[in-house]
C-alpha cells in the first residue's frame, strides 16, 4: 500500500480534508440511523397494542357471525355479502428521513354503512358487517405498519454497514496514510538536513 502513496504535503492536506468530510458524513448517518430506530420502536409499540385489540375484535366478530347465522341463516348472510359493493385499495406513501413508507387507503369508509343498509339488512347481519369492517380496517393498518417496520429494519441494516465501513475501515485507513506521510516527510527532512551539513563540511 505504502508504495502507491504520494508522499507530499499536498497529499497530506487532501487526506486530512477527506477525513473531515467522512467524519461529518458519519455523524449525519448516525443521526439518521437513530431517528429510524426511534421510528421503528414506536411502530413496534403501536403494532403490539393494535394486535391485542385486533384479536379481541376478531373474536367478537366471530361470535357476532355465529349469532347472525343462527338468527338469519347462512343463505341470507351469503346473499347480503354478494350484494355489498367491492372495496378497492389505493397505495400512497409518506417520507421518513428519505425512506418511503407505504400508506394503504380503502376507497369508501369501511366503518360506515348507508341508511338503506340498516333497513334492508337484518340487524344481526348488519352488526356482524360492522364488526368485520372494523376488523378489516385494523388488519390493513397493522399490515401497513409491519411493512413499514420491515423497510425501516432494512434501511437501519444498510446504515449500520455504511457507518461501520466509514468508522472502522475508511477513516482508520486514511489515518494510517497520514501517519505514514508524516513519518516519510520527517525522514526526508532529516535526510535533507544531514545532506546540507555534509555538503557544508565538504565546502569548509
Amino acid at each position: 500500500m505504502e508504495t502507491s502513496i504520494r508522499v507530499t504535503r499536498r497529499e497530506l492536506i487532501e487526506t486530512k480534508k477527506r477525513i473531515g468530510v467522512a467524519s461529518r458524513g458519519l455523524q449525519l448517518l448516525k443521526m439518521k440511523r437513530s431517528s429510524l430506530i426511534l421510528e421503528f420502536f414506536e411502530l413496534a409499540k403501536q403494532v403490539r397494542s393494535m394486535k391485542t385489540d385486533m384479536k379481541n375484535t376478531m373474536n367478537r366478530s366471530r361470535e357476532s357471525l355465529e349469532i347472525a347465522e343462527a338468527l338469519s341463516g347462512r343463505i341470507t348472510i351469503e346473499r347480503v355479502a354478494q350484494e355489498q359493493s367491492e372495496k378497492l385499495a389505493s397505495l400512497k406513501a409518506r417520507n421518513v428521513m428519505g425512506l418511503v413508507i407505504p400508506n394503504i387507503n380503502i376507497n369508501g369508509n369501511l366503518d360506515v354503512l348507508s341508511d338503506s343498509d340498516s333497513i334492508t339488512i337484518p340487524t344481526p347481519i348488519y352488526d356482524t358487517k360492522n364488526m368485520y369492517s372494523t376488523f378489516l380496517s385494523m388488519l390493513i393498518e397493522v399490515a401497513e405498519k409491519e411493512t413499514a417496520m420491515r423497510k425501516l429494519l432494512n434501511e437501519i441494516y444498510k446504515l449500520n454497514r455504511r457507518t461501520n465501513s466509514i468508522e472502522n475501515i475508511i477513516i482508520p485507513r486514511w489515518e494510517e496514510k497520514i501517519k505514514y506521510i508524516k513519518q516519510s516527510l520527517d525522514d526526508m527532512e532529516r535526510d535533507r538536513l544531514v545532506s546540507i551539513k555534509f555538503i557544508k563540511k565538504l565546502h569548509e
